[in-house]
């Protein structure tokens, strides 16, 4: 069996205490969310959760199947197979001196990144895009020292007319 990131999309009802019944769920099962994103969906009182969790489909499948038997959870959905458009959102502070800023801003255009703060000693970039994008550039930004990234984790939707 082979552990694979699953990519889990639960629609929720916005009510106190869905998130920390979710994530007992995965604890009490052993598994460790990589990523989490919440926020609203194109139903009024419904959040959309995309959860990544790493393990095999059989263990991943029980989790789901237990998941839409959970109170005010409405769907849950395995699209890890299907077609899928995923992004995360980091902000990524990085030092900058008078010498190294131009360099760093070259570096965000070639990745369609956009500078969103300027201070006398950093910068705090924003970047959007696929996991390996993100990671691709707080990778050369470090060399010029990163000091602080917030990243949103995985959302994502299936390509297309599908639901």
């Amino acid at each position: 069996m082979i552990n694979t990131k699953h990519t889990l999309v639960a629609l929720v009802e916005d009510k106190p205490g869905v998130l920390n019944r979710i994530a007992s769920l995965f604890r009490r099962r052993g598994f460790n969310i990589q990523s989490l994103a919440v926020g609203g969906s194109e139903h009024p009182g419904l959040s959309r959760m995309t959860i990544v969790v790493g393990g095999d489909s059989a263990q991943v499948e029980q989790v789901r199947k237990q998941l839409e038997k959970l109170i005010n959870v409405v769907k849950v959905s395995d699209i890890t197979e299907e077609d899928i458009v995923t992004r995360e959102l980091a902000l990524i502070k990085v030092k900058a001196t008078a010498q190294t800023r131009s360099e760093i801003m070259q570096i965000v255009d070639i990745f369609r990144a956009n500078i969103v703060d300027v201070s006398p000693s950093s910068l705090t970039i924003e970047v959007t895009g696929d996991e390996d994008k993100v990671n691709s550039l707080i990778g050369l930004l470090r060399e010029f020292g990163v000091k602080e990234i917030a990243r949103t984790g995985r959302i994502a939707l299936t390509r297309g007319g599908g639901s």
